[in-house]
């Protein structure tokens, strides 16, 4: 008798991540190109030698910094291998096969693998004409089985922004028996003064979690520790569904020390936003749909001319993020590494 495996598994489409190709520059998977801060570098050597030790499985040192670090109490905060991880154990702890996921699409391709993986049931909403997430269409999708709603913003990949009263109205119509989760992966990159702070939000709601990452801004995409703040109850549940030991302890030594860096992080992040601002007028100079972005990435909706696109950029030595005959997701990097790219998408002739 050969092993079986869940029949449905077979239509489950893999996490595509962001390729390496040895030689070419990397602008495809959101990270930042100047590394981890120095404090993190620091403390990570510093706690190497430890490394044959068991981390702390409750993660209490970090949830302890994370608590000063937004004046929350620790019982609301849940800490993961990755916001991902969050994700997944999100849907575990609200939902069963019957109950239903509502999220936007195009969003984190995650979101519709971890719902399957799980077994709920999975409801995309598709985005505005402006690459923009549908709130309207997000309350209308709401049914008696929505147990969780994904609200990606800025979004992943499009980069586009909901403002704090549109967002706060939505709020107001969601049912409160279901549980609404900010993914706010990219939050340190915002400079949108009508932006939301959804770890404010989740202090005045119930029903809303925000969930972030040290792995963009922060630069620690490598270990994998990304933090939700959430109504206790739900932040006790997440910590139930936890894998244990999930947290490894460079991740929680290298993103206490990260904290400890504010001023480090603020230039990093202008940098990034001076140079996103360049990188998109120019693609505007050049012809392109460029929706705005307040993320570290710009979307180009190429629609067929995406793989011919990312063929090309390959070509220069440019790796980009191409979603399927869509579009194009592109990171910012240097200002060397993005003048790379822009001689690429000026020379693309598709």
């Amino acid at each position: 008798m050969s092993v079986r495996t869940r029949a449905d598994l077979e239509q489950l489409p893999p996490y595509v991540a962001g390729r390496t190709v040895p030689g070419s520059i990397k602008l495809a998977s959101n990270e930042v190109s100047e590394g981890p801060l120095p404090t993190a570098v620091a403390a990570i050597n510093e706690a190497a030698g430890q490394v044959h030790r068991y981390p702390d499985m409750g993660v209490s040192a970090l949830t302890d910094a994370l608590a000063e670090h937004y004046g929350v109490a620790p019982e609301r905060i849940a800490v993961g291998c990755g916001s991902v991880a969050l994700c997944e154990q999100l849907v575990q702890a609200t939902c069963s096969a019957s109950d239903e996921v509502v999220f936007p699409w195009r969003s984190f391709e995650a979101y519709p693998i971890i719902t399957q993986v799980v077994g709920a049931q999975q409801v995309r909403v598709p985005l505005t004409e402006a690459h923009a997430l549908d709130l309207e269409a997000m309350l209308a999708a709401i049914t008696p089985a929505t147990r969780l709603m994904f609200v990606c913003t800025p979004n992943n990949p499009t980069g586009t922004l909901l403002r704090a009263a549109e967002l706060n109205a939505f709020l107001d119509r969601v049912p409160p028996e279901v549980l609404v989760v900010l993914d706010e992966a990219y939050f340190e990159f915002v400079d949108d003064p009508d932006a939301p702070d959804g770890v404010e939000i989740a202090k005045a709601r119930e029903n809303v979690v925000s969930m972030r990452t040290f792995s963009k801004a922060y630069g620690l995409a490598g270990l994998r520790v990304g933090y939700a703040i959430a109504p206790p109850k739900v932040a006790e549940a997440l910590r139930k569904v936890s894998i244990p030991f999930s947290v490894n302890a460079l991740a929680q030594t290298a993103a206490i020390a990260s904290l400890h860096s504010p001023e480090e992080l603020r230039r990093r992040c202008a940098d990034v936003i001076s140079e996103r601002a360049r990188v998109r007028a120019k693609l505007v100079e050049l012809g392109y749909r460029v929706p705005e972005t307040q993320s570290n990435f710009v979307w180009l909706p190429l629609g067929s001319r995406t793989p011919a696109f990312n063929e090309h950029c390959l070509e220069n030595k440019v790796v980009v993020r191409a979603f399927g005959e869509e579009g194009a997701r592109v990171t910012i990097g240097t200002a060397e590494e993005n003048d790379r790219f822009l001689a690429a998408a000026e020379s693309f002739r598709g």
